[in-house]
């Protein structure tokens, strides 16, 4: 059962990244939180009772990128150089959209950074409305691209 977070006998391993060379590494990741159209006019007319969720939200992402191997168990802790999330309003969902971008110089990529930034930002969307709006759904939370590293470049 031997494979990259693995051992021979099959324990669970972070991988050894050390003889890796330090490139700049970028993710950017997608997701999105469908509301009641009802839900998302209170969200931009700033009528939430918890307060601005955008903004509330958006800090969450950040934070929680700088918390990602403390989350993911095989995920390596890493010196973000930066973190975005950008959080609009898309009323054809209607909903809110949710991107966010990691960066680093590093020996191992910010995938996972970036889409737990994502993926926090909107379950604190969630958290903030759910008093007027249980049915809301977190949506294609997925990794629009990634640069660096020996893979290269990817995108969607």
């Amino acid at each position: 059962m031997a494979g990259t977070h693995f051992d021979a006998e099959g324990r669970a391993l972070m991988v050894d990244v050390s003889a890796k060379p330090e490139t700049s590494r970028a993710a950017t990741a997608h997701g999105q939180v469908r509301m009641e159209a009802a839900t998302l006019a209170r969200v931009t007319d700033g009528g939430a009772a918890k307060g601005d969720v955008v903004a509330v939200a958006e800090l969450s992402g950040v934070m929680a990128a700088k918390q990602t191997a403390t989350l993911i168990p095989l995920c390596h802790p890493i010196g973000l150089t930066s973190v975005t999330v950008r959080i609009v309003p898309d009323p054809a969902l209607p909903g809110l959209t949710v991107t966010s971008e990691a960066r680093c110089i590093g020996r191992t990529g910010v995938e996972m950074e970036a889409m737990t930034a994502v993926s926090v930002a909107c379950l604190t969307i969630y958290d903030m409305l759910k008093s007027i709006d249980r049915g809301m759904t977190i949506e294609a939370v997925e990794l629009m691209a990634k640069s660096g590293g020996k893979s290269g470049d990817w995108r969607r």
